[in-house]
């Protein structure tokens, strides 16, 4: 089953009081729920971002790096879209993105630090750039409609992405023994805490399922082992299951514990060329 193909269904009709066209007047909870939902995508999509640059100048060759770049401006692009919807929530996107401390950053923990090479680059963002593509068509799937209208080519862009993912871990998992196991520990070790973050099954994430506001932890997760097991078989590797929830997950962050180290972060602030902006 592919990924696709786990979400066709689509959640159950959401009470209309509360998806349509907005969440005006609905439950705090439910408001805080898909807020933290958007957050996370965004958060997540900036370091992505900012990893993706890394390697403009560090790939195997200038295609490649000007690939990268390419990628890199796409998921900036996709999270000052979804900062901006944040604004619905009476949210400043401006703090949002230039004025938390790393501790309040939700991205995905597999994030954190640098990538330390090609192969851990390739092998962790085929993972985290699914798990993305996955959790935005679990949105597209739902009710919201404010978001809906911005989804369409965010996830054309998570394609492309995929493709140029797909043909450099094909090319390393040719290459060899050493290259092929830095991928495989790469992708291996990424995966539970992506499966986790894409389907956490939680308190928030079921208020949002029970809405009609986007697929059920289960699908989600179905869908991300749909979309990654065929290709990672075709390599010759598997996948691991989901990290645990019960030991180091933060429900109010919707990730890992930890944060991204301080050098990502006052990049994606904007730190060092604060006195620069404007608006």
């Amino acid at each position: 089953m592919t990924g696709a193909e786990a979400l066709s269904g689509g959640p159950p009709a959401g009470d209309p009081d509360l998806t349509s066209p907005g969440l005006e007047g609905s439950p705090d909870a439910l408001r805080a729920a898909m807020g933290r939902l958007l957050l996370t995508l965004a958060d997540t999509k900036r370091i992505l971002g900012l990893r993706y640059s890394d390697w403009l100048l560090g790939a195997p060759a200038i295609e490649a790096g000007i690939a990268a770049s390419s990628m890199a401006q796409d998921e900036w692009g996709h999270a000052r879209l979804l900062y901006a919807t944040l604004g619905d929530f009476g949210e400043d996107p401006r703090v949002l993105e230039h004025e938390r401390d790393a501790a309040n950053w939700t991205s995905l923990e597999v994030l954190d630090g640098p990538f330390e090479d090609w192969a851990q680059f390739v092998g962790r963002s085929l993972v985290v750039d699914a798990a993305l593509a996955i959790a935005l068509e679990g949105l597209k799937a739902g009710l919201y409609a404010p978001i809906d209208g911005r989804l369409a080519k965010m996830l054309a862009e998570e394609e492309f992405h995929r493709s140029l993912l797909e043909a450099w871990c094909t090319r390393l998992a040719s290459g060899s023994t050493e290259a092929r196991g830095r991928l495989g520990a790469a992708i291996t070790g990424a995966f539970p805490a992506a499966l986790r973050w894409v389907g956490p099954g939680d308190g928030p994430h079921a208020r949002l399922r029970e809405a009609g506001l986007t697929s059920g932890a289960p699908t989600l997760r179905a869908a991300l082992v749909g979309r990654v097991r065929p290709f990672v078989r075709s390599l010759g590797l598997d996948l691991p299951g989901p990290a645990s929830l019960d030991d180091d997950w933060d429900g109010t962050r919707a990730r890992g514990a930890g944060q991204p180290d301080d050098d990502v972060v006052e990049r994606a602030r904007g730190d060092r060329n604060r006195a620069l902006f404007v608006e």
